[in-house]
């Protein structure tokens, strides 16, 4: 077997995202030698195109702020809000996830990374027992010239080429409507003049992330092939001892001594399983084009299990209005003046709730009421608040002509043009006018939870979410349930071993990140809860095989 090898190493890696990072830094600080392999020709997967908040309670920065957090208390609210959904959710898993926080976070910043808190950003549940503010970390915008003409490869060129933080964009999205949203844009504006002057080129949120931990890699002396997919897992005596890929454009077989690790992405490009798991074809997902699930399909191949198939990342999302793919909506639902409607012209959930309850109850709402998801708002919602998925003029005027947008000086005007009831239409906004006048929402509670108000404006009175929809013109946004990826894929125990369906362990092999089925289970706890697991378990993994080499 040894001659038939092309490469040897200790840990293989598939992936390039969080997951894979987190992995591969881990592993190489253990003395162990590590190939990443990705699929495409970019690397960064779903990460460097996030905003790049890593949900992790109870976290080092925050014990050194005091922020009153506890193992505790964070396993009450992941217990009041994950539940039990399945093997991917068990206790343990919860508790390995929280009690690995702190070594992902302290091994990271020994090995250079610099993280910053977002102390304002709530919990998406903070009320439930255990809930907090502040809870998620950041890396640090970073200089990508230390990592040289990788970044010409870097998924992150396609994200936001400035310096802001994900602690910037609550405060960005109102910055010509409120005084501390100015103020934040202007330091936004004086840190990236700031840092061009310094002969830096600093970019943020994900682009920061994995900017900074291939830095990491490299510096440690790993490897990372681009356009080179795990296509097979190799097994010998029971065990997973290596890959099979390609390099070159030729077929090479890569010898695992101590692990293979799975820390891809999801599915959410594969339209047959877009289809059979969710009933979608994933055209409005924002996830990597080459996230097809191949290396779930490798590790079922060996006899893994797998869990949590039909759920995703879910949110609503204003298809083809970013370069022809989806913009998933955040703040925008949220401000003032606006609302989501279903085809009859109805309100049906709190639209500033968190994303993934609104595309679960968009996609619950549709086997009620077929049709389409309109977001209506007023004048105001334009002229006062950042809209990401209008900053683009040609594609605004794509999706007029495509019949996503519609602008009209009256709500029969558009009611007509969305082919909804005017008299339900204008019934539903007056109901909610009403809402907005006295700032309660006893329908659907909009504005109730900080999560909300997090991303309101707080001058708008007397709530912050809501604001009447009467000054025209009115304009109509098309939403369709998208996601940021998919959910389910390879089930692992507490240190990311592949499990079969008996719940025995496949030795050799691991799986972090959105290909392996989330501890989050149905939910999403709070802001980063894909990539904060992603990481966790792909530090406990490398941990793992570290323990087991010696």
């Amino acid at each position: 077997m040894a001659d038939s090898w092309d490469h040897t190493v200790d840990v293989v890696i598939g992936g390039s995202g969080a997951a894979a990072l987190a992995t591969a830094v881990t592993a190489a600080d253990a003395g162990l030698s590590v190939l990443m392999l990705e699929s495409s020709t970019t690397w960064g997967g779903n990460t460097a195109l996030s905003g790049g908040g890593t949900w992790l309670p109870n976290n080092p920065l925050m014990q050194r702020d005091r922020a009153g957090d506890s193992r505790e208390e964070a396993l009450t609210y992941l217990e009041e809000t994950v539940g039990d959904a399945g093997p991917a959710t068990s206790r343990e898993r919860k508790e390995a996830f929280v009690d690995g926080v702190e070594g992902f976070v302290t091994t990271a910043e020994r090995l250079g990374i610099r993280f910053a808190r977002a102390a304002e950003y709530p919990d998406y549940y903070p009320e439930k027992p255990g809930g907090k503010i502040g809870r998620a970390i950041e890396p640090v915008p970073f200089d990508r010239r230390r990592i040289g003409e990788w970044w010409a490869t870097s998924r992150g060129r396609d994200g936001v080429p400035i310096p802001v933080k994900t602690d910037d964009f609550w405060l960005l999205q109102r910055a010509w409507s409120t005084p501390d949203g100015f103020v934040r844009g202007a330091q936004v504006v004086l840190r990236t003049l700031g840092s061009l002057a310094r002969g830096k080129k600093e970019v943020g949120m994900g682009a920061a992330f994995v900017t900074a931990f291939l830095d990491v890699v490299l510096r440690q002396g790993s490897h990372l092939w681009l356009e080179s997919p795990v296509q097979e897992l190799i097994v010998s005596g029971g065990r997973v001892v290596g890959v099979t890929t390609t390099k070159d454009g030729r077929e090479v077989r890569v010898q695992a001594r101590h692990g293979v690790v799975l820390g891809a992405g999801g599915f959410e490009q594969n339209e047959e399983w877009r289809q059979k798991h969710h009933g979608v074809d994933g055209s409005n997902s924002s996830g990597a084009e080459s996230n097809v699930g191949s290396a779930i399909a490798a590790a079922q191949a060996v006899g893994a299990a797998v869990d949590l198939m039909d759920d995703a990342w879910w949110g609503g999302s204003v298809p083809r209005a970013m370069n022809g793919k989806a913009s998933f909506l955040v703040s925008e639902r949220s401000m003032p003046h606006s609302i989501i409607v279903d085809a009859g012209g109805e309100r049906f959930a709190n639209e500033s709730e968190s994303y993934v309850d609104l595309g679960h109850h968009m996609l619950e709402r549709r086997e009620q009421v077929p049709g389409r998801f309109w977001m209506i708002t007023d004048v105001r919602h334009a002229r006062k608040y950042l809209r990401a998925y209008a900053m683009d003029p040609r594609a605004l005027k794509r999706m007029t002509a495509e019949g996503i947008m519609h602008k009209t000086p009256t709500l029969t005007e558009l009611a007509d043009r969305i082919g909804v009831d005017t008299a339900r239409l204008k019934a539903t906004i007056e109901r909610f006018n009403g809402f907005a006048r006295t700032g309660m929402d006893p329908d659907f509670q909009r504005g109730h939870s900080a999560y909300d108000r997090y991303y309101g404006d707080p001058l708008s009175r007397p709530s912050p979410n809501l604001g009447t929809i009467e000054r025209g013109p009115f304009t109509a946004i098309e939403i369709v349930p998208g996601d940021l990826g998919t959910k389910g894929g390879i089930l692992t125990d507490v240190d990311g071993r592949a499990l079969r369906e008996d719940g025995s362990v496949i030795e050799g092999l691991y799986a972090a990140g959105n290909c392996s089925a989330s501890v989050m289970g149905r939910t999403y706890p709070g802001p980063g809860s894909t990539i904060g697991p992603a990481a966790v378990f792909g530090y406990r993994a490398a941990q793992h095989i570290a323990r087991s080499a010696r």
